[in-house]
């Protein structure tokens, strides 16, 4: 199954929320959706479930325009909307036969979710009565009781301590391993390279970056070096006083490495050539690729320091 978002437009009153979106999201892979808050990105994830209507472009699945009679969907959004007074059990149950399902195989479904996230001692508690972090365990089973084909998760981490992250990242990974879609939107850049072959950055409503991960990083210059050596200190001199026509600066020592700049990418292999004909001891060098969040911050930072709408 493919998933294909071509040129979405949405205006809400003379707020221009989203200005042609395209991308697209394979069965079997998750789609990363990036955005600072306000960029489009639940707007985006509405509209493709129906909620909001677009004003201009089309949705299709394998080719066909996408209705959500067909096509089961489940969507876990970053606003929870389950009942704090109800018992966990009765509105799952409510929730998957919403969804289609019978009653018997509901509450089948429901035992088996509960097991799946250690939760089955609370299948009688009342949701007001669970910590932040179960309550989002628990969102999570309603959007998957009905094994759905498409998989829309709004900051899935969030609130989530590091075992109960762990529990859900391994969920994750089982569904895309299904052959599920999984569209994946958190503002946790791990888990975004963890679960992610593609993404798409928005800002402003606009999509501003969007590919392979390691071909996004790819297309960044690689003019940073970084550098391990006992004897920084030494290393730092030699740099600063035989290398200072290829680095822009002195080294700075980040996290117990040396970080160069280089003034141009293509001075990285005389860089290397005399580094290794030096008498210092160098433990290790490599060259930097950009981090997601690098990436994420240089397309979506507002550069006269207003915040992103």
């Amino acid at each position: 199954m493919e998933l294909k978002v071509k040129d979405i437009t949405k205006n809400f009153g003379d707020n221009e929320v989203l200005k042609g979106i395209s991308f697209s999201a394979r069965a079997g892979e998750a789609f990363g959706l990036l955005g600072r808050n306000g960029a489009g990105k639940t707007t985006t994830m509405r509209i493709i479930l129906g909620i909001f209507k677009s004003d201009s472009g089309i949705i299709e699945v394998d080719g066909i325009p996408f209705d959500d009679k067909n096509i089961s969907t489940g969507y876990m959004p970053e606003e929870k909307g389950l009942y704090p007074k109800v018992k966990i059990a009765d509105q799952l149950i409510y929730f998957a036969m919403l969804k289609g399902m019978k009653r018997n195989s509901a509450k089948t479904a429901v035992e088996k979710w509960l097991a799946k996230l250690d939760m089955s001692r609370y299948y009688g508690t009342k949701l007001m009565n669970l910590s932040k972090g179960n309550q989002q365990k628990i969102q999570l089973a309603a959007a998957l009781l009905h094994e759905p084909d498409l998989i829309i998760l709004d900051e899935p981490f969030s609130g989530l301590d590091p075992v109960n992250a762990s529990v859900l990242e391994n969920i994750i990974k089982e569904l895309i391993s299904e052959g599920r879609t999984v569209i994946f939107s958190s503002h946790q850049m791990n888990y975004i390279e963890s679960f992610c072959n593609e993404i798409a950055i928005l800002k402003g409503g606009k999509i501003v970056v969007d590919g392979g991960i390691p071909e996004i990083k790819r297309s960044y210059p690689r003019d940073r070096i970084v550098l391990s050596a006992g004897d920084k200190k030494a290393v730092s001199d030699h740099i600063i006083s035989s290398m200072a026509d290829l680095t822009v600066s002195a080294p700075v020592i980040k996290d117990g490495q040396m970080q160069i700049k280089l003034k141009d990418k293509d001075m990285k292999n005389e860089f290397f050539r005399r580094i290794a004909t030096s008498d210092m001891d160098i433990d290790g060098i490599y060259v930097k690729e950009p981090s997601l969040t690098d990436i994420f911050v240089d397309h979506t930072e507002d550069k006269e320091g207003r915040e992103t709408q």
